[in-house]
């Protein structure tokens, strides 16, 4: 446990300039003062640690020293290797840039680690486009995808349902999602964060100058909060809908799994068969008619009554369907 604490430690402090105890008590989830004993002990082992004192103080490596990476177990070396997706990687550009990388850590690798990358390869393989629709990749892509490596702002124009308007963006990250690739960035004239469809940019030109990006930006959270955002806000209507346990197990997998969840969530106590009766927040009628066909006779809609005469219907035609298919 603590050599891999050492290690990660010195790979730190090779990664920056330098860095304080308490930025590496953070990093290293420890204390400061244990931060302090693992500098003395990496000290005393011949890894160059100096400490700068004084309030703006902290530790740094001398003399431009640098460790290969020995310290690597089979499964942490083949997990790097997964680290990417290829096909991502070729439509941003970075093709070969990320080969160049991987060539580099395979070199510094101990030699009864070097079969890690084909290892990994042949074990899995990640395919982020989803299934039937040719995956595209989108023209400004690779332009936008150097703006963020370089954070350089861009202006852009970006179409709308039935306008184009024209924005100075500050590009913070990408996102690809399903095979579509979006863009999270800051619109320069409000300071907001916003997230983009790249398919709908029309041009892109990225400007020579440079912005400061916010250090509290988190790309992974952004990303989660606008995507629970959107999928809230495409829930405009409720149905009731009486559930056997076997449609409230497959609720999830037949529903928008946001409102699955907080229908399960708010759900009454089961009746004597088992039966629990939710409220539903679903896109539309129509769009939950679709759904909840899919449910069968697990699912019995009480409200609205549109929805749920509906269903009767289809039932009524499916009988006769199986009566005259009996003779």
């Amino acid at each position: 446990m603590r050599a891999a604490r050492l290690i990660k430690m010195v790979l730190l402090l090779q990664s920056r300039p330098a860095m304080t105890a308490a930025e590496l008590a953070r990093e290293l989830e420890v204390s400061e003062r244990t931060v302090t004993r693992d500098a003395q002990a990496l000290s005393e082992a011949g890894v160059p640690v100096y400490a700068d004192r004084g309030r703006a103080g902290g530790y740094r490596l001398v003399g431009g020293y640098r460790t290969r990476l020995t310290g690597l177990a089979r499964s942490e070396a083949e997990a790097l290797f997964l680290s990417g997706v290829p096909g991502a990687l070729r439509e941003m550009g970075l093709q070969d840039a990320a080969s160049a990388a991987r060539l580099k850590v395979a070199a510094a690798l101990l030699p009864s680690l070097r079969d890690a990358p084909d290892t990994a390869a042949q074990r899995f393989h990640l395919d982020a486009p989803a299934w039937f629709r040719e995956p595209e990749t989108p023209a400004p892509l690779p332009v936008l995808a150097e703006a963020v490596w370089d954070d350089r702002p861009v202006t852009a124009r970006y179409r709308r349902a039935d306008h184009e308007v024209e924005r100075r963006l500050e590009p913070y990250g990408l996102v690809l999602k399903a095979g579509i690739w979006y863009l999270c960035a800051r619109v320069a004239e409000s300071g907001s964060f916003r997230t983009y469809r790249i398919d709908r940019f029309g041009t892109v030109d990225a400007l020579d100058a440079t912005f400061d990006r916010d250090p509290g930006f988190d790309l992974p959270g952004f990303w989660a909060d606008q995507a629970e955002r959107f999928a809230r806000s495409i829930l405009r209507a409720e149905v009731v809908v009486r559930l056997s346990p076997d449609g409230v197990r497959r609720l999830p997998h037949a529903v928008d799994p946001l409102g699955a969840r907080e229908a399960l969530d708010g759900a009454g106590s089961p009746d004597a068969g088992g039966w629990v009766t939710v409220t539903l927040p679903v896109e539309s009628e129509e769009v939950a008619h679709t759904q909840l066909t899919a449910l069968g006779p697990e699912a019995e809609v009480l409200a609205p009554a549109g929805l749920r005469e509906r269903f009767a219907a289809d039932a009524a035609r499916t009988a006769a369907l199986y009566r005259s298919a009996d003779g």
